[in-house]
């Protein structure tokens, strides 16, 4: 099951094209010219952790999250960008006792690229594919057995995006959505009842790299924001949802994160 759950890119001006068909455009030349964007965000909100071989309860709190995205448009091919994302994530969260805590860490990179399509009612499409990595932990403040849990995973799939900018108040607001599914991967994961004692002092391997699909690891990481242009930069605010889940090796993993972010773009 998917929670609801967005992070964004891009804001800069879009000129109309001329097309008598009616049909796609190609991106224009202006657009063309522009080499690079950058993005520095803050993203804070609510949070939900289930970990299955630590704790069998679903622990809930807040999340801090920093993030940076770089874009560059193809020299060769206006038509293609190609994106690079960070992400450090810092959450606290307790179960409904709230008498234990959870502190969790993460950090994920992904590289995306996608074409380009502009149609003629000022609407922006992308699609292409992103493949990511992330490394992380889970620790639980209170527990002499299994205390923590490591983080690692890569994974690969579709990503795309729709922008669109109507003009208020005299700027022209660049509204985008944006959404990344992973369709394949592998992650880390002990086996049921395996202690990391087990996987690194002594070797013994079981399962615990493990291939991910939607079936077992159903995953979606989308965004709604909005660009304010602001002098020669743009104020960026929006919505972030990110859904991680997996089930694996009978143990059950699952965030939930429900964000509020804001920061500035730069166009280069």
């Amino acid at each position: 099951m998917f929670l609801a759950c967005g992070i964004s890119l891009m804001a800069q001006s879009h000129p109309s094209a001329d097309n008598s068909d009616g049909g796609v455009n190609e991106v224009p030349s202006t657009l063309g010219q522009r080499h690079y964007e950058n993005s520095l965000m803050v993203g804070i909100g609510a949070t939900n952790i289930l970990d299955t071989y630590i704790s069998p309860e679903d622990y809930t709190g807040m999340e801090l999250r920093l993030l940076g995205q770089s874009t560059r448009w193809l020299k060769k091919h206006r038509s293609w960008k190609r994106t690079f994302t960070h992400m450090g994530t810092v959450a606290f969260a307790s179960p409904r006792a709230d008498n234990i805590d959870y502190l969790s860490g993460m950090y994920t990179f992904d590289l995306a690229y996608r074409h380009i399509w502009q149609l003629n009612n000022g609407l922006w499409l992308e699609a292409g594919a992103q493949a990511e990595a992330g490394l992380g932990f889970l620790y639980n403040t209170r527990n002499s057995n299994n205390p923590a849990q490591a983080r690692l995973y890569m994974n690969l799939g579709p990503s795309a995006a729709a922008s669109y900018s109507p003009l208020l108040f005299g700027k022209l607001i660049t509204l985008r959505y944006e959404v990344a599914v992973p369709l394949v991967g592998v992650l880390f994961s002990p086996n049921y009842g395996q202690s990391y004692y087990e996987i690194f002092s002594r070797g013994n391997y079981d399962h615990n790299i493990v291939p991910t699909t939607p079936l077992s690891a159903p995953t979606l990481r989308h965004s709604f924001t909005a660009d304010i242009p602001f002098r020669r930069a743009s104020l960026r605010i929006g919505y972030l949802g990110d859904c991680q889940q997996a089930k694996v090796n009978d143990l059950k993993y699952h965030t939930y994160s429900h964000l509020f972010i804001i920061g500035y773009v730069k166009n280069l």
